[in-house]
């Protein structure tokens, strides 16, 4: 048997599941895919708003808020603070949970942070072509990445209008 032809490859529906799955016929290992976690935060500095211009695919040269997918041994936070790092070399201080998106076509969870920049000096990162702070006005709209950055930027603004920061979902 060669290497190649070793571990979960074969698709069927283990017993007991109702799901089919990746198992190896030879040691009946089942291969559990799970949704992708990807965590962020609306990043403010006084009334403006952290953004960064992807450098990578999906949607490159697109605005999005500072996110990524949580890695292993994180907490949700954490991988938030992580990735305004990375992104944006920003230093920020999570101040409480935004909204909890479901995103079931791409197997994504998003948990998005309200967040503050600690210090106003950010730069772009390896996967950022661009970083800015903007005004409510100024915000690219047409040009975000994602819809669930909208809804984020939208959420954030009703949260900071109405003082109610009780976490949102996935717009109707």
């Amino acid at each position: 048997m060669t290497e190649e032809s070793r571990g979960p490859r074969l698709r069927s529906v283990p017993e007991g599941d109702n799901r089919e799955r990746l198992v190896c016929p030879d040691c009946a290992y089942i291969l559990y895919e799970n949704p992708k976690i990807v965590v962020g935060s609306v990043c403010r500095w006084g009334d403006r708003i952290l953004l960064c211009r992807r450098a990578i695919e999906p949607r490159i040269g697109f605005w999005t808020l500072p996110a990524g997918y949580l890695e292993l041994h994180e907490s949700t936070q954490g991988g938030a603070v992580r990735e305004a790092f990375e992104e944006a070399q920003a230093r920020i201080a999570i101040e409480g949970l935004l909204a909890i998106y479901d995103i079931p076509r791409i197997s994504q969870v998003q948990l998005i942070y309200r967040a503050r920049l600690t210090a106003a000096d950010i730069a772009a990162g390896p996967e950022s072509r661009e970083v800015r702070l903007f005004a409510w006005d100024q915000i690219p709209w047409e040009e975000l990445a994602f819809p669930s950055v909208r809804w984020a930027l939208d959420h954030w603004h009703e949260g900071l209008a109405t003082g109610d920061w009780t976490p949102r979902g996935n717009p109707p």
